[in-house]
Formats: structure tokens, sequence, C-alpha cells
């Protein structure tokens, strides 16, 4: 994908603050953050103000959103993080955040491995992408379609789809030890009073984001 597969994406898109992934992580004032696709900023940003991080770095496609974030960070990348060679030692990065970042690439496999490079050991990860097993998906497949949209799950510009189990796959397959993978915000009362009758075994089919966190050894 190039920057001009997002020019019509809303101002939403690349503002939102993962609010649900820097709560996720210790208190850690002198650590290393790099995110992937960190948009303007808001994200690590606001791990920096919580103390999650005393560094942070983001990497953006978008030329307009990563002048922004510049604004915000301490370092930004611009440009495609499949093509691009990032000058940051090894072993410097204690926290990793792919944020609906993985679904957008030809070889998500082949960058995950490069950046556990970059990872220290204990390092963690935050991730995140929509789950293609929700059962808005399923109800559509089950009615014929696939249709492409502006922005969610069937977001045209994605490259690849997960579910729980596939993107926990991926992770593994690069190297990491993942620590959990569940939704991405908690289900709804009627979700849980369902998920709860069908004793839990069918949980992909009530979230629409997949969050994962894990960690390097």
């Amino acid at each position: 994908m190039t920057p001009s597969h997002y020019a019509s994406k809303s101002d939403r898109y690349f503002s939102g603050a993962r609010r649900r992934f820097v709560e996720d992580l210790p208190r850690q004032p002198a650590a290393r953050l790099l995110e992937i696709g960190c948009g303007r900023g808001n994200t690590a940003a606001y791990a920096l103000a919580q103390g999650r991080c005393g560094w942070c770095c983001g990497v953006e496609l978008c030329r307009e959103p990563a002048v922004e974030a510049a604004t915000r960070l301490h370092r930004v990348i611009e440009g495609d993080i499949e093509k691009l060679d990032l000058d940051l030692p090894a072993g410097s990065i204690d926290v990793l955040i792919l944020s609906e970042v993985l679904e957008h690439l030809s070889d998500p496999a082949s960058v995950l491995g490069r950046l556990r490079g970059l990872m220290r050991p204990g390092g963690l990860v935050l991730a995140g992408s929509p789950n293609v097993c929700h059962r808005s998906v399923v109800t559509m497949l089950l009615g014929g379609g696939w249709d492409y949209k502006r922005e969610g799950i069937m977001d045209a510009t994605h490259l690849r789809w997960y579910s729980p189990r596939t993107y926990r796959a991926l992770f593994e397959k690069a190297g990491y030890v993942v620590d959990r993978v569940g939704p991405a915000n908690d289900l709804g009362w009627k979700a849980r009073w369902i998920n709860a009758v069908l004793l839990q075994k069918f949980e992909h089919l009530f979230f629409p984001q997949i969050y994962l966190r894990a960690h390097c050894d």
C-alpha cells in the first residue's frame, strides 16, 4: 500500500489514542517504546505522559500525520515499514506497539521477524487487528458477500485478515511468546450471556477487534 490509498480516511483514523494498550503497560519511566503505524502520535504520547515510557519513536507511512506526530514524539520515521531499514540498535526497544498494522502488510511475518531483533529480552509487544471471525463477517458470508468498506473489519486497504488463533500463530512463528489473545474491549452484557451459554466455545464471534500481548525471551 502507498500513502495515496489512505487519502480518503477520516481524521479519526490517524488520531485515535489506544488507551487500552497503554494502560496494559507497567510504569517504566526509562522504557523505550516503538510504535509502528503511529498516526499522529497520540498513543505513544499518552504512554509518555502516563510514565509508561521515557522515549518513544513512531513509524508512519503517511506524511501529514507523521509531521504532526514529530511534534509529540522523540523521533518519527516516515515510510513503509516493509521497505524501511530502521537504524535502531538491536535489543534497544522495551515496548513495541502494532495497532491495526499487520493486516495492511503484504509480508507481516517478515516485518515481525525484523522487529524482533530490536527488542530487548523481556520486552513487551502489544498488538491488535480486526477479527475476521466476528459474527458480522459470518453473516455477510452466509449471504454470499465479501463487501469492502471504508473502515472496519472489511476495510478496503486490508491485505490480510486474522482470527484470534491465526493471529497468535503469526507471532509465535516469528519468535514471540504470546501471553494473551482475546477481545480488545469487554464484551457487552448480551454477548457475555450468550458466550456463557455456549460455554465460551464461540467467543470469537462476539468481538470485532483482536488484542494480543506477548513478550520476548
